[in-house]
């Protein structure tokens, strides 16, 4: 399996960043993981609060270790919030189920890392991060 190498995780972050400029977002923190939850590269823009990396960990490891991309955790914990409580448990409570938690996954759509965006809405977090994915030239799910 291929994972993100530094150049690619670098890029993901310029991306994402710039979209959320051009989207004129409130400043974003990036994280990159790799495949096993291991940190590539992380970014916070001038601006955004110190507690942001937390966060954008929280949302990128959950991702890749439950294989699920935010939006389907965030989905998960309201249908079964004892499920996501136990899986927050078993990681260490690093798990942050939510929008801007992203996969990436390779061509052949094995997930090669995850990426979690913080600092504005969830959602435009997720938006910002699917762009910097694709700028990148890898796929990601929200």
């Amino acid at each position: 399996m291929a994972d993100i190498n530094l150049r690619k995780a670098r890029s993901i972050i310029r991306k994402t960043l710039e979209k959320g400029s051009e989207m004129e977002l409130k400043p974003l923190s990036v994280v990159v993981l790799d495949a096993g939850g291991h940190v590539i590269a992380f970014e916070r823009e001038d601006g955004a609060s110190p507690g942001r990396f937390a966060i954008a960990q929280g949302k990128a490891y959950g991702a890749v270790m439950l294989g699920m991309a935010g939006k389907a955790q965030m989905a998960r914990a309201e249908q079964q919030a004892y499920f996501m409580d136990a899986m927050n448990g078993l990681f260490g409570g690093q798990v942050v189920p939510v929008p801007g938690g992203l996969l990436v996954r390779d061509k052949k759509g094995a997930i090669i890392g995850a990426v979690g965006v913080t600092g504005d809405t969830s959602d435009n977090d997720a938006e910002a991060g699917l762009a910097g994915i694709a700028g990148a030239g890898l796929e990601g799910e929200a």
